[in-house]
């Protein structure tokens, strides 16, 4: 092996090594850290992404990238990534990643406070910072043609914004009479509790053994807003929150499942380097959203996991069945609150915010708008009022850690879980009867070979093409939802 491909590889891994001790201190700060290291914790973040970013964007990268010579197909998809990753990178100043990290860290503090007394204004500050060091950053990428454009690229590589409002309109045109025509019912069985924490914990433990999570790999914590962290392959962190009034915690548990296992069936050999992580947001998306709805919210997984959540909680499961609690977990019912949004109306709240971000990013939307945009929308696509701010514009955290661009890629992921399950169901027919029977390694084993071990050798394109047999469609998403509310209109009828 040549010096020079040594050396590259040791400079990389150094950079993902930092890449990581910031994730450690954003997981720390989100789930144990005391409120009042707020703003040293943002120093600290802000310190380590600015030396990972001079590492990395360093002219000794780039002379090593012209030099190594390649000895295998990985060395040139090593090359070939950490290349694009760099010249990205060579065009943001470091105090700019130095600003954005400390942005996003005093942004969430502001977001948690302002979220707790449902007042914007208090929100509005931070925001504005988190969007105008994000107009300074796109104007390192005058070559886009449309603003937003270099939002999107950064968390899904070569798509553009009109790709996007493409593809999302073809999901949004057909979600409207979908949700219109959607069978009426009662989901009071798993929402309004009492549902104990304890016993949730306990179910929850329980699915997450299941499935294939052990102690010495993975921990579960509690969090604000739900979410993972991949600080190594043999350090998996997941975390989900629990509520009173509901049972989305196994639903969210699931999501963030989803996201964790497929970094944890990356291969290995792509460890600390540009490799060895998800290839796109949208691809990571579809992991999560795959295991929260099409595992979450099938028949066979409610035929494996109803008994142990009549066993946690009997005085309220113990004259129930299944079927009831299947029924209940896929009505149809908007609601104002995204994370706790049934799967057919799930999309519409990312449709709304996408329009949001980009109308803000292209000139039509003031910050001081924003509210009532939200309420306007919300009202149009969900039929429904928003009370207060923390019920509308404040129940995200996204755009107080400045991540723009990150939500369209939650509605292009459930595109892509469509395609992955149409063609799941094609190699392995009898998968719901696996799930009934409490085995879920097939549909781990399956999403191992055909997405999670590239990392990202492959592009987002061509994952999903591989995986799919095709490029981005809603059209085998539309058909699951459409076939899952035919059946449940038979039941109504029957």
């Amino acid at each position: 092996m040549s010096d020079a491909l040594i050396e590259l590889r040791r400079r990389l891994a150094e950079v993902a090594d930092l890449e990581n001790l910031g994730q450690l201190l954003a997981w720390d700060q989100e789930v144990v850290m005391p409120p009042a290291g707020a703003e040293w914790r943002a120093q600290q973040r802000a310190t380590v992404e600015r030396l990972a970013h001079e590492r990395f964007v360093d002219d000794r990268v780039g002379e090593l990238l012209d030099t190594a010579v390649p000895e295998s197909e990985l060395d040139r998809d090593l090359i070939r990534v950490a290349r694009r990753d760099f010249e990205v990178a060579r065009r943001v100043p470091g105090d700019l990643v130095e600003e954005l990290a400390h942005a996003s860290a005093t942004g969430h503090e502001a977001w948690l406070r302002a979220r707790e007394d449902s007042d914007f204004a208090l929100f509005e500050p931070a925001l504005r910072r988190n969007v105008d060091l994000r107009r300074r950053w796109i104007a390192c990428f005058p070559e886009a043609e449309r603003p937003y454009d270099a939002l999107l690229d950064h968390w899904e590589p070569e798509m553009r914004t009109a790709q996007a409002e493409d593809a999302l309109a073809r999901l949004r045109d057909g979600l409207v009479p979908l949700v219109a025509a959607a069978p009426p019912g009662d989901d009071a069985l798993v929402h309004g509790g009492p549902f104990p924490n304890d016993a949730q914990r306990r179910l929850v433990a329980t699915i997450l053994a299941q499935v294939g999570v052990e102690d010495r790999r993975w921990r579960l914590d509690d969090a604000v807003h739900p979410f993972a962290a991949t600080l190594s392959p043999g350090d998996l962190r997941l975390t989900t929150r629990y509520a009173d009034d509901d049972l989305d915690s196994i639903f969210s548990t699931l999501h963030e499942y989803g996201h964790g296992l497929y970094e944890a069936n990356i291969d290995q050999a792509l460890a600390r380097s540009p490799l060895g992580t998800g290839v796109s947001s949208a691809v990571h998306e579809s992991q999560a959203r795959l295991w929260e709805n099409m595992v979450g919210r099938s028949s066979g997984f409610w035929r494996w996991c109803f008994p142990h959540l009549r066993a946690a909680m009997p005085e309220r499961f113990g004259d129930r069945t299944w079927e009831d609690v299947h029924r209940a977990v896929n009505l149809v019912q908007p609601t104002l609150i995204r994370v706790s949004a049934d799967e057919v109306t799930y999309g519409l709240h990312i449709i709304l915010r996408f329009e949001l971000e980009v109308a803000m990013f292209e000139g039509d939307l003031d910050i001081p708008d924003l509210p009532e945009a939200w309420a306007q929308r919300t009202r149009a696509y969900l039929g429904l009022e928003v009370p207060d701010h923390a019920t509308g514009v404040l129940q995200d955290v996204h755009w107080a850690e400045g991540l723009f661009g990150y939500f369209p890629t939650y509605a292009l992921g459930t595109i892509v879980s469509g395609q992955l399950w149409c063609r799941l169901g094609q190699d392995i027919p009898d998968i719901d009867e696996r799930f009934a029977a409490g085995e879920f390694g097939p549909l781990a084993d399956w999403l191992a070979e055909h997405v999670h071990r590239y990392g990202r050798r492959l592009t987002p394109t061509e994952v999903v093409e591989r995986a799919t047999g095709g490029p981005l469609d809603p059209g085998p998403y539309l058909a699951y939802v459409r076939a899952k509310l035919a059946g449940a209109s038979a039941r109504l009828i029957a």
